[in-house]
């Protein structure tokens, strides 16, 4: 599904532990792994200046992910001074990924590291998808449980739908990531629909019809993904939307949950901003954005 990896790490974000796994990822159909990290500026003299002494330091570090590399997987390292949003946008332009691995603090209110200033400011620049890794499950794994998790970081996608733009496109653009790849690791995904529920009497026969259309409607979309050799599930919920996806991504032992939008601030639809930052907020499944 993807061969060309971006992992942004800080060093504190568990992330780094994956220079040791570079097996494992490509196993998972990665051919092509990039490890950046971004120091931060000195001040000579009110002059910002690289700090080359810690580049040097990290770069030593990340280059581990060399050692035992196979030879089916190209690694690179790229360390430099500045912004990270910079450093990660040219770095982007430079190795060509198509998928930029970050990690995400878990809060009960969201901060700049989480959906905030960098996070939020690539997933509105990008057109590359962006997967978001929680630190604390990466960081608690053995080095057995990361291996496992790393081979089947793209086996089974569970993809909320609501036939809205953000979701036809969130399925397109699924589709078009498989179909773009030989070498597809994407085995299964899971189709979910949550119509609100309602306990009111007179409003039962029009949730019923609701949920009948959308089992309907999900009929349809399901042939599109088999025809590329995925096996596909649906399943229609009532209740609310965050609590049915969760459950589900732990019923149907999904490996990762997609999310798309249309735009940031709208709060309206299913894939919206709002509903990306409560799923990131709770999950601790791995999610990845893909951008419209």
């Amino acid at each position: 599904m993807f061969q060309r990896a971006l992992i942004c790490t800080d060093l504190e974000d568990g992330l780094q532990r994956l220079i040791h796994f570079v097996p494992s990822l490509a196993s998972s159909g990665l051919n092509h792994i990039t490890f950046l990290h971004t120091t931060a500026l000195l001040a000579d003299r009110g002059v910002p200046r690289a700090d080359t002494d810690r580049e040097n330091e990290v770069r030593e570090t990340l280059s581990e992910a060399l050692a035992n590399c196979p030879e089916v997987v190209e690694v690179q390292v790229d360390v430099q001074s500045g912004r990270p949003l910079d450093h990660i946008g040219q770095a982007i332009k430079t190795h060509q990924p198509d998928l930029v691995i970050l990690g995400a603090e878990s809060r009960s209110q969201l901060t700049e590291k989480l959906f905030g200033s960098t996070t939020m400011e690539l997933c509105k620049r990008l057109e590359v998808p962006v997967m978001i890794l929680r630190p604390q499950l990466i960081s608690t794994y053995t080095v057995a449980e990361l291996s496992l998790r790393c081979q089947n970081l793209f086996r089974y996608f569970l993809v909320p739908y609501d036939d809205s733009k953000s979701a036809k496109t969130l399925v397109e653009k699924v589709k078009t990531s498989v179909a773009n790849h030989a070498a597809n690791q994407l085995q299964n995904i899971l189709l979910i629909w949550v119509v609100d529920k309602v306990t009111r009497r007179s409003l039962q026969d029009q949730t019923q019809y609701q949920v009948q259309e959308a089992e309907e409607t999900l009929t349809t979309v399901k042939p599109g993904l088999e025809e590329l050799g995925i096996g596909v599930e649906t399943v229609v919920k009532q209740g609310d939307g965050i609590t049915e996806v969760l459950d589900a991504a732990m019923v149907y032992d999904i490996s990762c949950i997609t999310i798309s939008s249309n735009s940031f601030g709208k709060i309206s639809e299913w894939s919206s901003p709002s509903f990306a930052r409560e799923l990131l907020r709770r999950s601790w499944h791995p999610i990845i954005y893909f951008p419209m």
